[in-house]
């Protein structure tokens, strides 16, 4: 019997997907509508994400503008925004909400370098996870008999070889976005 590490992998891409999707929201001075991705805002009796009630665009590179499709939310909106708290101003206009982003400094800087990391072993962590849970996989087919134990350790071996690429795609997406963090 060959054991199929396909669940692994479809989870190593889960894992890979949601560290891209939580690097995107890490700003870099440059103003990008990703970042707002995940504001929630109360409205019609729901939380619904900023991008689902308005349109949002780049006016320059430290500025995007926010315009709701129903003006009567423009509040909620805003309440919204000042309530993530991503260190970025608020400006409401009549018809549109511009979020200034602040130049970085060289603190802000080291503490986005912080976070890459942190979710950089969140990410790591994952995966390790999801290892012990094939592994625990691979040895109830070896105790129930249907793998040898030779089978079990060149498995395990297989498994230990896609672990270390993943981490390896991780490590490198990290490094990546830290550079991308100090000379922005």
């Amino acid at each position: 019997m060959a054991y199929d590490f396909s669940i692994f992998k479809k989870r190593g891409r889960e894992i890979k997907d949601w560290l891209d999707k939580e690097f995107s929201g890490i700003r870099t001075g440059r103003a990008t509508p990703a970042i707002l991705e995940g504001v929630m805002v109360d409205v019609y009796g729901s939380r619904m994400p900023v991008n689902q009630l308005s349109t949002i665009t780049v006016d320059d590179p430290r500025i995007l503008v926010v315009v709701p499709w129903d003006q009567s939310v423009i509040k909620n909106i805003e309440k919204a925004l000042h309530k993530v708290d991503l260190g970025l101003s608020v400006n409401v206009g009549d018809s549109s909400i511009r979020v200034v982003f602040p130049e970085l400094t060289s603190e802000r800087r080291q503490s986005l370098v912080k976070v890459v990391r942190q979710k950089e072993e969140q990410a790591k962590v994952s995966l390790r996870n999801e290892r012990e849970k094939i592994w625990d996989d691979i040895q109830k087919f070896h105790r129930s008999g249907e793998i040898t134990e030779d089978e079990k350790f060149r498995y395990k071996d297989e498994l230990q070889k896609h672990l270390d690429v993943l981490i390896k795609e991780i490590e490198e997406k990290a490094d990546s976005k830290e550079e991308e963090v100090k000379n922005s």
